[in-house]
């Protein structure tokens, strides 16, 4: 009998001792690794601040005793004219907008021929690889500005900046810069450029040059130009 008690006492203390182990084990499930975050394959590009350039005011020195090589024969010098109003168009036989411009400008250089007026068309084209190409252009166009050959400096100088032709600046007899404009308006360059060599002749001495330049140039509000056609230099033919 005792020995059936101290059986049944064994028994009951191992199932005591097991019931704690015979539940589910809990665990805590480990997180999972997050994948790593893979840069763009084709990033977009920051975008660059844009370059503001101070507007030319006057013709550089160096610009106005450069000699310019003319596309016949000889040079010239934009100092030779001093005193005069020189309007300065910058073209290429490649420029589909200059070549529509060129008819316009024309009308104007014969209303003001006898006047003290000189009209320069300087090409941006390198004459040892485009004299054939601009000869061609000439003999299809009547083009009577004095034309010569845009190097480098010159290019560089006159754009201040801006990459796309044509391009036209009007300067009065002291070197000042009137207006200096980009592209060509169909069937209003004419009448803008008129306007701007008007201001230079007619520009009265009594106006102080500290003066604000809407009164001392009388600018044409960009808004009054529409459809503008220009053509970018970087694009230009090889």
């Amino acid at each position: 009998m005792g020995k059936l008690l101290l059986l049944l006492l064994l028994v009951a203390a191992s199932a005591l001792n097991a019931a704690p182990q015979s539940g589910r084990r809990i665990t805590t499930p480990r997180g999972v690794p997050a994948a790593p975050i893979q840069p763009p394959l084709n990033p977009e590009p920051e975008p660059k601040p844009a370059v503001v350039v101070s507007p030319m005011l006057f013709l550089p020195e160096s610009i106005r005793e450069r000699q310019i090589n003319a596309l016949e024969s000889g040079s010239f010098r934009f100092a030779d004219f001093h005193g005069k109003v020189i309007v300065v168009n910058l073209w290429a036989s490649w420029c589909g907008p200059c070549r529509r411009e060129v008819p316009e400008y024309e009308k104007v250089r014969k209303a003001y021929a006898g006047r003290e007026v000189e009209f320069i068309g300087l090409t941006m084209e390198d004459p040892r690889t485009s004299s054939a190409r601009v000869k061609k252009f000439l003999r299809d166009i009547n083009f009577s500005f004095r034309l010569g050959w845009a190097d480098r400096e010159t290019a560089r100088t006159l754009m201040n900046g801006k990459d796309s032709i044509p391009q036209t600046l009007v300067i009065d007899g002291d070197g000042r810069i009137v207006n200096h404009w980009t592209g060509y308006t169909p069937g209003r360059s004419g009448d803008k450029l008129r306007q701007a060599i008007d201001v230079a002749l007619g520009r009265q001495a009594s106006t102080p040059w500290s003066a604000p330049l809407w009164r001392r140039f009388g600018p044409t509000k960009p808004s009054e130009f529409t459809s503008n056609e220009a053509y970018r230099v970087k694009n230009r033919p090889r």
